[in-house]
């Protein structure tokens, strides 16, 4: 099949048609013309403002196969991927049983085999997540593992994330952490300020992200390593990390594409589609991601995907799970939140070329001769996400109803296009 992407922007620093509209022809999953002239194609997708550049990876997100597929399992969630413009995803650990053996390692990499996304196997560091053992991370590695975290279990004792990145440097593996005390956010449920005092609901304060940060970046200067932190959202950890990278420490990090959408004093009172771990925090905090985006402190967007069913949201603030869906609007938000201070090429960046950086994967490179690993998406088209056209089995989003600018045309990946 002969696929032609008329007159397509390319974002590709690799490329000599880097920021360039060009003619993209692409057959049978390999590109075979990029140019000016014209070509015959089966398929031709012709838009205002159609860019592609290479595959978007997502560094965070959830599915719950094995054992918790009701939430969402490998097929929905590589849908809802592919619908985001992701051709590659890392699947967090936390399913039942977790993520801990090669055979749970393979059993991810042949369920995607078949499916138009890569997912990614994220092993996890502890026996069970609990926090204590180590797993046995070389033979995971070997596996396939591309990561090491406790995903949604922010790892605690100061000793197993010392022994971790020590472990690690055997095989130049990473060690991805979500810092948070839990002993400070215990019983938390929305960012501690104004907010949180006015609404008579306990806070989960920035300080509980920034100790974990503070001394998790003094144990990779002792011990050396390669330390990645998920989910960052606070100014001060995220001023921490900026600090430790111009030290010259390999420490990396992400930050949800939504979390800066919405500040403490913007969500909807107690409605739970706003409830999220780490919370929307303060319009400082919101400006410091910004900052921290521009700089290049903060390296990935990720959608943090966390679906839940029915019963776990419809429920009382207090007691309803955290955690949105956002694997189909991941790229949407950002460019709207974002859009007016990063540039759709810094942008494309967060989601491509340092993702694969972090993860020591292979850069797809838009250039004839090269197999396919394509992202379509037209930045300045606007679109209103609905339930009833989700990929994902969860509806726990916050963005439904709501017009966001920057839209997802589709992917190439595998030999497979996938339109949305």
């Amino acid at each position: 099949m002969k696929v032609l992407l008329r007159a397509a922007t390319i974002y590709d620093p690799q490329s000599e048609f880097h920021l360039q509209q060009q003619h993209i022809l692409i057959e049978d999953g390999i590109i075979t013309y990029i140019g000016e002239a014209e070509q015959e194609a089966d398929k031709t997708i012709a838009l205002d403002d159609l860019s592609v550049s290479a595959g978007w990876v997502d560094m965070h997100a959830f599915a719950g196969e094995p054992g918790l597929e009701y939430k969402e399992d490998l097929e929905s969630m590589a849908a809802a991927a592919a619908a985001g413009g992701f051709t590659a995803v890392v699947c967090l650990p936390n399913t039942l049983p977790v993520v801990q053996t090669r055979s749970a390692v393979n059993y991810i990499g042949t369920r995607s085999q078949q499916l138009p996304v890569s997912l990614l196997p994220a092993a996890a560091v502890t026996v069970d997540a609990q926090g204590k053992e180590l797993t046995e991370m070389i033979d995971l590695q070997q596996a396939g593992a591309v990561a090491f975290t406790d995903g949604t279990q922010p790892l605690q004792g100061a000793e197993v994330i010392l022994k971790a990145l020590q472990y690690v440097q055997l095989f130049d593996g990473l060690l991805m952490n979500r810092p948070e005390h839990v002993q400070l956010t215990a019983h938390g449920q929305m960012h501690e300020g104004e907010a949180s005092t006015r609404l008579g609901m306990k806070g989960i304060p920035a300080l509980a992200e920034e100790v974990m940060v503070t001394r998790d970046l003094q144990l990779l200067a002792y011990t050396g390593g390669r330390l990645h932190f998920s989910l960052v959202s606070s100014a001060a950890a995220i001023e921490a990390i900026r600090k430790a990278k111009a030290q010259g420490l390999q420490v990396s990090c992400d930050v949800a594409s939504y979390q800066a959408a919405f500040t403490d004093e913007t969500i909807v009172p107690f409605d739970t589609h706003y409830k999220v771990a780490p919370p929307f925090r303060s319009s400082k905090d919101a400006a410091a991601i910004r900052e921290g985006l521009v700089d290049g402190t903060i390296d990935a967007l990720v959608s943090a995907h966390m679906p839940h069913d029915a019963e776990a949201k419809n429920l009382e603030f207090d007691l309803a799970d955290f955690g949105i869906i956002n694997l189909e609007t991941a790229f949407a938000v950002a460019n709207t939140t974002f859009g007016d201070s990063l540039p759709t090429a810094q942008l494309i960046e967060k989601l491509t070329t340092n993702p694969r950086r972090i993860l020591r994967l292979a850069q797809p490179r838009i250039a004839i001769g090269e197999r396919a690993n394509l992202t379509l998406f037209a930045p300045k088209q606007s679109w209103v996400p609905a339930p009833a056209s989700s990929k994902s089995k969860a509806q726990n989003s916050p963005f439904f109803g709501q017009e966001l600018k920057g839209k997802v045309i589709g992917i190439i990946h595998k030999g497979q296009l996938v339109l949305n």
